[in-house]
């Protein structure tokens, strides 16, 4: 990217209940948690009032929850938008949610948060990536947007036209794509991660989180190899605290993403990393 920035991003910590140790009403799986699901996300992203925004003729949107990657149909990179024209400022520092799923979770840091950057979704499913456009255009937003994208083949031609600094990607709950020969549908493939610590600006983190512990590790393993590169930010904010294995004790955005909710309605732990750019690679 053509333009850097050098100071450290602030990461501003809010706590929420703390996901190493759910309390044990919530460690029972059961059929009620699993029917209050939706009720729960509705109440944490009550404030958007998104559901009166989209009239689908009485009936629920159907979405693919698993869609394959590697189809002929997401092999060639997406072009960037003009970014003039889907940003009020294309020069603020932008966040990119990859796989950003129904979008509520970056819609509400666009509305809410008291950080001035943009904020940008990829998404592999289209009817979502369609409704979550005009939940924004409905709102009003000027700096949030979302794509529908293959990232794992197109980040590095979005970013890379981006006039402004990469300031922050997160990475949520991915599809874990279970069986071993699956594992090449994961998002998070070597070449992705190569760009996104590539085109991060200095001070720029990076945020992980699954509550499948296997599929946390693999991306934490991946990110891990960049040790000279990327500090965990508990070495660069001793406010941030982990656990006796090293995965991030709270969730840093101030907001929980709905496969978050669904998880620790569950029982489920959440395990999570976040990395901060701490200098560029070496030419």
């Amino acid at each position: 990217m053509a333009w850097t920035a050098t100071s450290t991003l602030c990461c501003r910590l809010i706590r929420l209940p703390s996901a190493r140790c759910p309390p044990p009403s919530l460690a029972r799986c059961s059929a009620t948690s699993a029917a209050r699901s939706p009720d729960a996300v509705d109440i944490e992203y009550a404030d958007l009032n998104l559901r009166p925004l989209y009239p689908i003729r009485g009936q629920h949107l159907r979405i693919r929850q698993h869609v394959n990657p590697l189809s002929s149909s997401f092999s060639e990179p997406t072009e960037p938008p003009e970014w003039k024209e889907v940003f009020e400022d294309p020069l603020l520092p932008l966040m990119i949610d990859i796989g950003c799923g129904s979008g509520r979770f970056l819609i509400w840091l666009a509305k809410n948060s008291d950080q001035r950057r943009n904020y940008l979704g990829l998404e592999i499913r289209q009817k979502l990536v369609e409704r979550t456009q005009f939940w924004v255009n409905e709102l009003g937003l000027r700096n949030v947007y979302f794509m529908y994208a293959n990232a794992t083949v197109s980040f590095e031609q979005i970013i890379s036209s981006y006039p402004g600094p990469l300031s922050l990607v997160s990475i949520l709950c991915p599809d874990p794509h279970f069986k071993k020969r699956h594992h090449k549908r994961r998002v998070l493939q070597p070449p992705l991660v190569d760009s996104i610590t590539k085109n991060l600006c200095l001070g720029g983190q990076v945020l992980i989180q699954s509550d499948i512990l296997e599929v946390a590790a693999d991306m934490r393993k991946r990110f891990d190899g960049y040790f000279d590169i990327l500090a965990h930010v508990d070495r660069v904010d001793k406010d941030l605290h982990c656990d006796n294995e090293g995965w991030l004790l709270d969730n840093p955005m101030g907001i929980r993403t709905e496969r978050e909710i669904h998880a620790e309605l569950e029982g489920a732990t959440i395990y999570r990393r976040m990395y901060q750019k701490i200098r560029d690679a070496s030419h």
